[in-house]
């Protein structure tokens, strides 16, 4: 049965500098000079409380280089049906629908807030792992933070996240700030979880009963279906790369946008992938290795260090001369507060400002290694003004040799006003905006338009360097 309410799960809980700071976004003079403060409090507030819920439906791209779409779609109902033979289940097979715009997206329904009963054993997992959940996951060991004290493999109990960090590891009740996310069963021991020699591994609880009910893809036809959000895979569209171009994913991990693009280019060509972090780029190749993709060339880099004038030795890796790449792809590392679900954020403002200085510093270096002629898509998983429509408004303004471009797919929202841009100007950009259709009571919606509006919040730009 259904909650017929939206809204379960408290407002994201931020520090107050951080919220202080995201409602003068939000109510900045412009917003409140086009729709006034009432509407302009309503999505703010609307905004809070989405980015607390997960999505209301998952998004799977789909491997269409290596087979069509429809068999790829035939497959996955399959795997997903014998997976239900394992549960209770009297229920109807998961509905998987193409997309009908994106040609390499299916879509499934998230099925929640559900009615579950509350059961008196309680065990506690980390806000971490507690949003995975909420997305179709089980819980793997390691998030667990505490359980019943008699807890055996087998027994029942109701899954809570520690929104705060508070709960101590091992402890057998926390009566702290938890928000509880589904019932399921324990696949170990309570002494074999928190066993000090040997860190325990894999599934701790199989989730049963979860709040939010989605497929859980574990191992699931990988190298056919990749879970991604579905802006993400939006970004690969706007970028549009061509067989046989030389493409660069500056900021690539875990690799999901550098194997989309490289997939749109049939394999034909190069991508370059870039990333700061050693294990990173492992992720990057095991995955474009699971979806047969020879294109991709992983390099461990700072990618504001990757444009060099010096003639280098004929090494194929960064650094690179100016002009390299037809299309480069800037993904910047952000503040994330465009991620769903998350109940809680213990940043505080300055790490949320760190980022607008990081991503000029990489834009700088994006913008030297086009080529004329060549497009740079821009985008962050991110709401503010600072990294995103403020960005765009300094780019334009730093370098006279670029131009915005119109997106195709455009199905987010326009960019949002506050950083001076012309309404053609926003027209032109793309900001996934889930607070603007929240609550609307219109629950038959088809599963498209859903995920389309339902998204997490996300930002794209596209230029053109001339």
């Amino acid at each position: 049965m259904h909650l017929g309410e939206m809204s379960v799960f408290p407002k994201i809980s931020l520090k107050p500098e951080v919220t202080g700071y995201l409602r003068n976004v939000f109510l900045n003079k412009e917003v409140l000079a086009a729709v006034g403060p009432q509407e302009a409090e309503s999505r703010f507030q609307k905004l809070l409380t989405c980015l607390s819920h997960p999505p209301s439906s998952t998004c799977a791209r789909a491997s269409t280089h290596l087979a069509p779409l429809e068999d790829i779609r035939l497959s996955l109902e399959e795997e997903l049906k014998k997976q239900k033979c394992g549960s209770s289940a009297e229920e109807p097979s998961v509905q998987i629908a193409p997309h009908p715009r994106i040609t390499d997206v299916l879509l499934l329904p998230v099925d929640g807030p559900r009615a579950v009963e509350r059961l008196s054993s309680e065990l506690v997992v980390d806000a971490q792992c507690g949003s995975a959940v909420l997305r179709g996951a089980h819980v793997f060991a390691p998030g667990i933070v505490a359980s019943p004290k008699y807890m055996k493999a087998g027994d029942m109990v109701s899954v809570f996240s520690d929104l705060e960090g508070r709960c101590t590891r091992g402890a057998t009740r926390f009566q702290g700030n938890k928000v509880f996310v589904g019932n399921g069963v324990a696949e170990m021991d309570r002494s074999a979880i928190f066993a000090t020699e040997t860190p325990a591994r894999g599934v701790g609880v199989r989730m049963v009963d979860p709040l939010y009910k989605s497929p859980s893809f574990d191992g699931v036809l990988p190298s056919m279906v990749f879970l991604q959000n579905l802006p993400s895979v939006v970004v690969g569209h706007v970028l549009a790369p061509q067989p046989g171009e030389r493409i660069l994913d500056m900021c690539a991990a875990p690799g999901g946008k550098t194997c989309h693009i490289a997939a749109l280019m049939g394999d034909k060509g190069e991508v370059v992938a870039l990333d700061r972090i050693r294990n990173k780029i492992d992720r990057i190749r095991q995955n474009a290795q699971t979806l047969s993709l020879q294109s991709i060339k992983a390099f461990r880099f700072n990618s504001t260090q990757a444009v060099s004038d010096e003639p280098t030795q004929e090494a194929e890796g960064p650094p690179f001369p100016p002009e390299s790449f037809d299309r480069v792809l800037l993904d910047a590392p952000c503040s994330g507060l465009g991620q769903r679900p998350n109940m809680a954020s213990t940043w505080s403002l300055k790490e949320i400002c760190s980022y607008p200085p990081l991503q000029r510093k990489l834009f700088q270096a994006a913008v030297r290694l086009l080529k004329k002629g060549g497009v740079l898509v821009y985008s962050t998983c991110t709401v503010t003004l600072s990294e995103n429509e403020e960005q765009v408004a300094w780019a334009l303004s730093t370098f006279p040799c670029l131009s915005l471009q119109p997106q195709e797919p455009h199905i987010g929202s326009e960019g949002m006003l506050g950083a001076g841009l012309s309404p053609e100007q926003l027209r032109l950009l793309q900001r996934f905006s889930p607070e603007l259709s929240w609550e609307q009571t219109d629950t038959t919606a088809s599963l498209a338009r859903r995920a389309d509006t339902d998204t997490i919040g996300f930002f794209i730009a596209k230029f053109l360097k001339t």
